[in-house]
């Protein structure tokens, strides 16, 4: 008798998703559901990063403030967050690939190879917390050793999710375990917090004036756009746009929302020194840093993951396990090798070119082609194809550059307005506006004078 095939939803179809590479995604894995990204999108949203980003919000910002911009910043955005998935949702691609109508096939390879260079870092760099973290737990008995030890240890488990991909991630892990685990601990830090320090008194306590609410928003807003250059390697494995809008829009909002928050209360109701003290000093605060430090693993593994899909729009023909396997080494040998603290900023200087990035992209596909994009138009027969000028469309270079240029203008001599929403304004602008002048310069006179 022949066999049957395995049921869509066993563990060994999911893993069979993990080889798919920067083709469409076949048919037979087009299977998460809202439930799937919502749970995918919260466990990516809470992270040690996160809480230390909303203890950045404070003293600059009074706890009230703190509170407006998590909620304006968080609905902000995932809202381009949400978009950027739908991209690759509806047409079932990861998210260099949809770079190519607007930029061409050989324009996508910059943004590709600086995507490459950033997942790299912020994969060590994950790595780094979670042996840091550990050795500081495990000090005394593992000593000077417990760090190359720990990062060895997280290196393996962030490869191992990576190996088994999105579908195996979501679907064996965060469901039936993992986000319910996070949920949990993040859930009694906060109450701790709210129940065990003076609040009436943090509430009322003004903010020093170090930063504003324009930076503070930049700074909340930034949390979700850092995910925007990977999203859709993640969206593309879902049943339908609107689910997997509404999924990531709630799960990643939640996750960022609490998480902002909690990083505030942490170091503002229960001041310790450091965000990691801070957590030390809860009751069960130990298992609750080594439950979260299990979490940052899927954050890495989402690195780790997009790092392989983006080198394969530049090189389609490498295998993606064999890529996987050799990105997650070369994580593990930087964390080991590299003063990370010292790297941090040139990892949030390169993720701020993604913004007006994104920019460009939404301009071109929600605006100018209404969420139209051809077969040719995202693979085209070779890396001439797509716009002329030999596969680069350098209008979408030079709208990318003036979004960027607009970024860092902000950022190093106006700060008052944070450098996220202006470079996206002035990205679109650009690129719709010179890709509206050369269209009527190309149109025929009777067209224009009709």
């Amino acid at each position: 008798m022949k066999p049957q095939p395995e049921p869509l939803g066993t563990p060994r179809s999911d893993l069979a998703a993990a080889a798919v590479g920067i083709e469409r995604v076949p048919e037979q894995f087009r299977v998460l559901g809202f439930f799937d990204h919502f749970v995918l999108w919260a466990d990516l949203g809470v992270g040690l990063l996160v809480l230390a980003a909303g203890s950045y919000l404070v003293p600059g910002l009074s706890l009230p403030q703190a509170l407006l911009v998590i909620v304006l910043g968080t609905l902000l955005g995932n809202l381009m967050l949400g978009l950027a998935g739908v991209i690759g949702s509806e047409h079932a691609i990861p998210s260099m690939v949809s770079l190519r109508p607007s930029f061409g096939r050989r324009g996508s390879y910059l943004p590709s190879l600086i995507n490459v260079v950033q997942l790299v870092g912020w994969g060590a760099y994950e790595i780094v917390i979670m042996a840091t973290a550990s050795s500081r737990l495990s000090g005394p008995i593992l000593g000077i050793a417990g760090y190359p030890i720990w990062a060895i240890f997280w290196g393996a488990i962030v490869l191992l999710l990576a190996l088994g991909g999105p579908l195996v991630v979501v679907r064996q892990w965060l469901e039936k375990a993992g986000i319910w685990v996070v949920l949990l601990t993040v859930s009694w830090m906060a109450l701790y917090a709210l129940t065990h320090g003076d609040l009436g008194a943090s509430w009322n306590k003004p903010g020093d004036g170090s930063s504003n609410l324009a930076q503070g928003l930049d700074l909340v807003v930034a949390m979700p756009i850092s995910w925007l250059p990977l999203v859709a390697d993640f969206n593309r494995f879902a049943r339908t746009s609107r689910s997997s809008f509404a999924g990531t829009f709630a799960g990643f909002g939640l996750a960022n929302a609490m998480c902002f928050t909690l990083g505030v209360l942490l170091v503002l109701v229960l001041p310790a020194g450091d965000l990691t003290a801070s957590i030390m000093s809860i009751t069960f605060g130990a298992a609750g840093l080594v439950l979260l430090l299990g979490d940052e693993t899927d954050n890495a593994f989402a690195d780790v993951y997009s790092t392989a899909i983006s080198i394969k729009n530049v090189a389609p023909g490498l295998p993606t396990r064999g890529l996987l396997a050799a990105v997650g080494g070369t994580c593990v040998a930087i964390a080991l090798a590299v003063d990370m603290n010292s790297f941090q900023n040139f990892l949030l200087l390169v993720g701020s070119l993604f913004t007006p990035l994104f920019g460009v992209l939404f301009a071109d596909y929600f605006i100018l082609r209404r969420r139209r994009y051809t077969e040719e138009e995202l693979y085209p027969a070779d890396a001439r194809g797509g716009p002329p000028w030999g596969g680069v469309n350098p209008v979408a270079l030079v709208a990318w550059a003036a979004g960027a240029a607009v970024y860092w203008a902000e950022t190093t001599y106006v700060h008052t307005l944070g450098g996220t929403l202006p470079s996206l304004a002035a990205s679109m602008g650009v690129y719709l506006a010179v890709s509206v002048s050369i269209g009527a310069l190309r149109r025929p006179r009777s067209a224009v004078a009709h």
